[in-house]
């Protein structure tokens, strides 16, 4: 591997990705794999590829990221908002297209903590009258 790398750590609910974006054809590598073989899903690749689309640049970088916690749709948007912060890094011209596409927004929204006296985070137990 290269020395020279932009670095961006993303957070999404429980997951959190450390990225390294180096200068390169485009491959993009998730703990070690691509991302459709480790998310199983397409759409969550497309998820992970979004920055790079819209800031054109696919075939730029490459990407090396290694990410943990949570499930599979909050560790790829974990990877997606690294990938838009190291593009920052990278050139602060793409900050203003990321921005306003919202990629380098944190997405704040986890799950809310259980209650005592209830079944999960809202739901009462089931009311009787007798």
């Amino acid at each position: 591997m290269a020395d020279n790398y932009y670095y961006g750590t993303g957070r999404r609910k429980e997951s959190i990705a450390r990225v390294r974006l180096f200068p390169g054809d485009g491959t993009i590598t998730v703990n070690e794999k691509p991302p459709l073989q480790y998310f199983g899903r397409r759409i969550l690749e497309m998820v992970v590829q979004q920055p790079l689309k819209v800031t054109d640049s696919l075939k730029r970088f490459s990407i090396s990221a290694k990410v943990t916690g949570g499930g599979s749709s909050g560790q790829a948007g974990a990877v997606s908002h690294g990938i838009a912060r190291a593009l920052c890094q990278a050139d602060q011209a793409m900050r203003p297209v990321l921005k306003s596409h919202g990629l380098l927004t944190r997405d704040s929204r986890m799950k809310e903590r259980k209650k005592p006296g209830l079944k999960r985070a809202r739901k009462a137990p089931q009311y009787t009258k007798r």
